[in-house]
C-alpha cells in the first residue's frame, strides 16, 4: 500500500492520550534540593544567569523555581539542540517567549563542532550584563556566569563548546546522554580570555513537582527524566503518539511497515522484527515446558526512542 494511501486512516488515531491515571512529577534527588540551595546562596558571585533548556519544549518543563533566581539577575535563554527541533515556527516561539518576560534567546547546536551561534554567545551577555547594574561586581573586569537548567539539555556540551570556540581548548566538563552525569554544585570553568569569562557548572534541577503528566512526558522523551522511573513502554507510544499528531511517519519506512500505525505494540513487534530484537523465553505447556523466541519489546521501546532522540525520525517541536 502507498503511504499516502494508507495516511487516510490516520484520521482515525488518537487525538488524545491516555495517561492512564500515571504521575512522573515526583523524581527529585538530594544532589537536586542541594543544587539548588548552593545556586542561590551564590547569586552575588555572579553577573548573569544562562538557563538552557530544550529547543523542542521552548515552553514545557522549565524549572518554575528559578523563576526568582532570574528575577534578580540578567537572563539569557539558549535552546539546545536545535538541530533536532523543527523551527519553521521560530519566530512564534520567540514573541511568545517575549510575551511571557523572556527578552534575550539564543538557538544553539552545542555538539557541532563549529556553531555560529555558539559565537554569539559572549557579545550577547557582554551586552545584556553592561545594560545592567552590577550591584557589588563594579569593580571586577571579568564576568561570571551561571549555567541553570533541567537534567541533560546540554549544559555540559554547551560549556565545552565555548570553550573549544573561544579557548581552543577541550572538554572540561563531563559529557553524557542521560540526566544525571553533572552531580559536582558550581564548578568554576573559564570559557573566555578577552573578556574573561567563567561559567559555574551546576547539576541539572527538575521542579519539585512538574506541572502536568503531559509535561513531564514530554521532558522523558527528550530524555531529561531517566527512562525507567517512566517505563520505555509508555515513553515509546508517547513518542508514536506525537509522531503521528505531528504528521511525522518516517519511522514507517525506517522500520519496513506498511502504513502508519496508532499501536505501539505492533509497532514495536516490527521493530524487534526488523531489528532482530527478539528474546528466547521457556512456555509451560500440556505437554511440557518449551522455548519459544518472542519479540524483546523492551528492546525495541528502547531503539525507537534512541532514534528520535538522536534527531533519526524527523525534526519535531513538541510544544
Amino acid at each position: 500500500m502507498r503511504l499516502h494511501q494508507a495516511l487516510r486512516s490516520v484520521d482515525k488515531f488518537r487525538t488524545v492520550f491516555d495517561f492512564g491515571g500515571r504521575d512522573v512529577a515526583h523524581w527529585f534527588p538530594g544532589h537536586m534540593a542541594k543544587g539548588l540551595k548552593q545556586m542561590r546562596s551564590n547569586l552575588k558571585k555572579v553577573d548573569c544567569i544562562i538557563e538552557i533548556h530544550d529547543a523542542r519544549i521552548p515552553f514545557s518543563g522549565r524549572n518554575h523555581v528559578f523563576q526568582e533566581t532570574l528575577d534578580v539577575r540578567p537572563h539569557l535563554l539558549v535552546l539546545n539542540k536545535m538541530d533536532l527541533a523543527d523551527l519553521s515556527g521560530k519566530q512564534t516561539i520567540l514573541k511568545m517567549l517575549e510575551k511571557n518576560g523572556v527578552k534575550n534567546v539564543l538557538f544553539t547546536d552545542s555538539l557541532k563542532q563549529r556553531d555560529d551561534s555558539i559565537k554569539k554567545l559572549v557579545p550577547m551577555v557582554v551586552e545584556i550584563i553592561e545594560n545592567k547594574p552590577r550591584f557589588n561586581r563594579d569593580e571586577n573586569t571579568d564576568y561570571c556566569l551561571m549555567v541553570i537548567g533541567v537534567p541533560n539539555v546540554g549544559k555540559s556540551s554547551l560549556i565545552n563548546s565555548l570553550r573549544r570556540t573561544n579557548l581552543k581548548k577541550g572538554r572540561a566538563s563531563r559529557v553524557g546522554g542521560e540526566p544525571g552525569i553533572t552531580k559536582a554544585v558550581l564548578t568554576k570553568i573559564q570559557v573566555c580570555e578577552r573578556p574573561i569569562m567563567h561559567l559555574l557548572d551546576t547539576p541539572g534541577v527538575l521542579p519539585p513537582k512538574i506541572e502536568s503528566v503531559e509535561t513531564g512526558m514530554k521532558l522523558a522523551l527528550c530524555g531529561t527524566i531517566l527512562d525507567h522511573l517512566v517505563g520505555e513502554d509508555i515513553i515509546a507510544d508517547y513518542l508514536l503518539y506525537s509522531l503521528n499528531r505531528l504528521g511525522k511517519f518516517s519511522y514507517v519506512e525506517r522500520y519496513d511497515l506498511q502504513e502508519p500505525s496508532d499501536d505501539i505494540q505492533y509497532v514495536l513487534k516490527r521493530i524487534s522484527v526488523k531489528l532482530g530484537k527478539t528474546q528466547r523465553v521457556k512456555a509451560i505447556t500440556g505437554v511440557g515446558n518449551v522455548t519459544v523466541t518472542v519479540p524483546n519489546y523492551t528492546a525495541a521501546a528502547y531503539d525507537f526512542i534512541r532514534a528520535f532522540r538522536k534527531g533519526e525520525l524527523g525534526l519535531v517541536m513538541l510544544d
